[in-house]
């Protein structure tokens, strides 16, 4: 992983919205996921070592998650599973680092044609990750291309939640629901979106 170190948008020395004393910096730096391949060829050999317990004959998911269906799940991650397609189309979006209540946050932004879209800010659960959104960026951003009205555009903001994906890691506890909305809000307000929608 690695970002560029020249800012994309915002300026520092703004109050910190989360009341704490003093400022916090409102740098948004690009962002580009670039996992070393050292590190893809760590986790296949870790997987294949694998040492597996033993499991009660015909115990199926009573006491957890079948041994069975971890082993094809290990076997999928080791030996079915391209990392590169899905690094190469997740860094086909525009994506983006800033720090927020002491958390980095990492986060697409994907832009509309259309100039006065509406911003909207789409958040995945716990758990969850922005790839869930890679199906409806293009209908969202760009829907007359799909037979719809350019004035249904939306100008898009996926972020990862703290903890989650390349966002964090966290330095303290409660980042509930209520703290990961403040953060939201500051980060569509250092985007410089005065109105925005929000889902789901």
């Amino acid at each position: 992983m690695n970002a560029a170190s020249t800012p994309y948008w915002g300026r520092g020395g703004r109050p910190d919205p989360f009341g704490h004393n003093g400022t916090v910096s409102t740098e948004i730096l690009p962002f580009r996921i670039d996992i070393p391949q050292a590190d893809l060829d760590d986790l296949r050999d870790r997987l294949g070592r694998t040492r597996w317990p033993d499991q009660l004959p015909g115990a199926g998911w009573d006491y957890g998650i079948p041994l069975e269906y971890v082993q094809e799940l290990a076997a999928y991650w080791r030996d079915g599973y391209d990392w590169r397609v899905h690094e190469a189309r997740l860094n086909g979006f525009g994506q983006f680092v800033t720090t927020i209540d002491g958390a980095r946050v990492h986060f697409l932004h994907v832009r509309s044609a259309v100039p006065d879209a509406m911003p909207l800010i789409i958040t995945h659960g716990w758990p969850g990750s922005v790839v869930e959104f890679w199906d409806i960026i293009g209908p969202l951003t760009d829907p007359a291309a799909r037979g719809g009205s350019p004035s249904d555009a939306f100008h898009l903001v996926i972020p990862s939640i703290p903890g989650f994906g390349f966002s964090g890691p966290t330095r303290d506890r409660g980042w509930d629901a209520r703290r990961v909305a403040r953060a939201w809000v500051a980060l569509m307000s250092r985007l410089g979106y005065q109105r925005s929608g929000g889902g789901p």
